[in-house]
This record gives C-alpha cells, sequence and structure tokens, in this order.
C-alpha cells in the first residue's frame, strides 16, 4: 500500500553476510565463464584476485543501475523518500541526494509531490541566506513542491541588486534570513516595506532566531509571517514546505505588473 512502512526481518549485519557471499560466489563464477568464453588461460594467484576485483568493480557499477531502478519502481508503488532511506539505512535527505528526482519520472501522482494545483508558470522565490547548508535543505524542500525558480543571495546588498535589476523576474515570495553579512535581514525588511515597487512581494523572515525583538522587530518592519528554524531536519523540511503552501497554493497573491 502506498506509504505503507517496510522493514526487512532480518538484521543489517546478516543481509550483507548473505550479500557478501552471493556476490563473491558470483565474481567466482563470472571470473570462470570469461576464461572459458575467450579461451584465456586459468589464472592463478594474484591474477586471479585482479579479476575477480575487476568484475567487482563492474558488479558495482551494475548494483548502482539496478538500485537506482528499484527506487524509481519503489517511488511509482506509491513508496516517498523515508521508506526508500529506511530500505538503504539512510535518511530520507540521503536518499533524495542519492537518486534526485524520483518523482519526477511519472506522470501518476507522487507521494512526495504536496501541490495541488499546478501553477500556469513556475514560482519565483528569492532565498535571501548565506548559510549553505540551510539553502540546500530549502532548495530540497522546494522541489519537492512543484516547479519552483529558486534565485540565492547570500545578504540584503546581493538581493536588492536581483530585485532592481529590471531583467530579473519579480519573485512570488522572499524567504529571509535575519543575520547576514554587509546587509542584514532586518534592514534588507525595512527597505523592501518601504519601497512601493517591491512592499507587495510577500517576505518570510525564516530565521535560527527565536529572540522577542527580533520577532516584534520582523513584524513591526512589516514581515508577512516569522519562522522559527527547525533543529529537526524533517520539521525544518515541513516548515518550508508549509510556508510555500500557504503564500504560493492558499493565498491570493497580487498581480504582477
Amino acid at each position: 500500500m502506498p506509504g505503507k512502512n517496510f522493514h526487512l526481518r532480518t538484521t543489517p549485519k546478516e543481509t550483507a553476510a548473505v550479500a557478501d557471499k552471493a556476490v563473491a560466489d558470483l565474481a567466482r563464477r563470472l571470473a570462470l565463464q570469461l576464461q572459458t568464453d575467450f579461451a584465456l588461460p586459468v589464472a592463478e594467484g594474484r591474477a586471479q584476485a585482479l579479476v575477480r576485483l575487476h568484475l567487482l568493480d563492474h558488479l558495482q557499477e551494475a548494483a548502482e543501475r539496478l538500485q537506482r531502478a528499484a527506487a524509481e519502481e519503489a517511488a511509482r508503488a506509491g513508496a516517498g523518500y523515508p521508506q526508500i532511506g529506511r530500505a538503504c539505512g539512510m535518511t530520507r535527505q540521503g536518499a533524495r541526494r542519492r537518486w534526485p528526482g524520483l518523482f519526477n519520472h511519472t506522470d501518476e501522482a507522487p507521494t512526495e509531490q504536496l501541490t495541488m494545483n499546478a501553477p500556469t508558470r513556475p514560482f519565483d522565490v528569492l532565498l535571501v541566506e548565506d548559510d549553505i547548508a540551510d539553502a540546500m535543505l530549502i532548495e530540497e524542500a522546494l522541489s519537492e513542491r512543484g516547479a519552483r525558480n529558486l534565485v540565492q543571495a547570500t545578504d540584503g546588498v546581493a538581493a536588492l541588486e536581483h530585485l532592481r535589476d529590471p531583467d530579473s523576474p519579480r519573485p512570488d515570495l522572499i524567504v529571509l534570513d535575519l543575520n547576514m553579512p554587509r546587509m542584514n535581514g532586518r534592514d534588507l525588511l525595512r527597505i523592501l516595506k518601504s519601497d512601493a515597487d517591491l512592499q507587495t512581494i510577500p517576505v518570510v523572515v525564516l530565521t535560527t532566531s527565536s529572540a522577542p525583538d527580533d520577532v516584534a522587530g520582523a513584524y513591526t518592519s512589516h514581515a508577512n509571517a516569522y519562522v522559527t528554524k527547525p533543529v529537526n531536519l524533517e520539521e525544518f523540511e515541513q516548515a518550508v514546505q508549509s510556508i510555500d503552501a500557504f503564500y504560493l497554493d492558499t493565498a491570493t497573491r497580487p498581480p504582477r505588473a
């Protein structure tokens, strides 16, 4: 059933022992088959070990291709990245990095795709964030929501340059960190909300700070929402997707100029 958890009944150690034996036996059989098919002399000692090493390298490449195919099959059957990750002993983020785009290969409704209504054009999101790791997590979370053109600026100065560039698309949403070099998010927010051309763009502050002064200051500067970054990775992803779902799916956006 879609979304149903699957757990092997063997321990990882037991599974590894069975797999190692099977792969070793397969490598030996393939080595003998190669020697038979190509009328090669029977290898002994070092040569035999090198033949097995050569075959194991190709088996590893084949296994990676088969893993990708199995992950796609699991996705079509209704599994999400959490289930696929657990099957390989990794987190959902690890599975997504290893097999990106599993939910773009089919016309069927994917379990990880939360967007209900496909937009007539990709949404444009400006992320003002200097932390590379957080930026990657936000990009991954948004990619599961559908078509998103994400532009990252690492400080307020770069963000303003992008927003005031006539060739840059006007973002549908700005996700803003507070603590950045050159111009921080507090100063950028004040400028955005006092600029007649930019003040209607929704701005959501997404930051590590939960300090009352920061929260009050953001709302005083007319931030549309203030979200404290969760420490837990899955909660972080859910928070980003909730922001995206409300401002790009639920809320009625101002018309573009």
